[in-house]
């Protein structure tokens, strides 16, 4: 929240806001939403719910922005490749159990990473109906390296709460969707602006 009111603060100085002219404009452009000077009234609950839906929005943009930059990975790519560095050697269909998405979604997500020669994948020797996959020397390091999947800090940090206070975070989150009329849209646990393949097919009404 502090980075949000320090990007509303306007500049006290003319250098200061001639330096700010370019950026704008460079804002605008991007299609970037710039905030208005000032803070958003206590009492506009309304304001301050959308605010604080922008803010999440932005640090997940943000986050798979960096990932894409600085490691050409995904969100929902690196949290599959940091389960199966964690397992050691796992299945498609135990990958989908942990991080609840469909099996079909973890196949396709587990191609890109065989790809990028982050995971192999191998049959089992026994049953040959069993394919497991592990992450390569270069998938481990990069699973190491990459920051952790935003997801995970967010579980951690609400796991720390009381349920009660869990309880209400959920409740208020599922009217939200409720108000804007998007239950029906199916989504995974994953915080990530990247599509996740096979996942955000279903849209209410029949729209696509």
């Amino acid at each position: 929240m502090n980075a949000s009111h320090s990007e509303s603060v306007p500049p006290n100085r003319p250098e200061e806001a001639a330096e700010s002219r370019p950026k704008a404009a460079a804002g605008a452009e991007s299609g970037a939403l710039e905030p208005a000077a000032g803070q958003v009234p206590r009492t506009r609950y309304d304001l301050r719910i959308l605010q604080a839906l922008r803010q999440v929005f932005r640090a997940v943009e943000l986050h798979s922005r960096r990932l894409a930059v600085d490691h050409e990975i995904t969100g929902p790519q690196l949290l599959c490749l940091v389960t199966i560095a964690d397992a050691g050697s796992i299945t498609a269909t135990e990958i989908a159990r942990r991080i609840y998405v469909s099996p079909s979604t973890v196949i396709g997500i587990l191609d890109r990473l065989e790809e990028k020669g982050l995971v192999a994948r191998r049959r089992d020797r026994a049953d040959r109906r069993l394919v497991f996959v592990s992450a390569t020397e270069k998938g481990r390091a990069l699973a190491a390296s990459a920051p952790s999947p935003l997801q995970d800090k967010l579980v951690t940090a609400l796991q720390r709460l009381p349920e009660s206070e869990q309880t209400t975070i959920a409740l208020s989150l599922e009217r939200i969707v409720d108000l804007m009329e998007a239950r029906g849209i199916a989504a995974a646990p994953i915080l990530a602006t990247e599509h996740v393949s096979g996942d955000s097919h279903r849209f209410p009404h029949g729209n696509r």
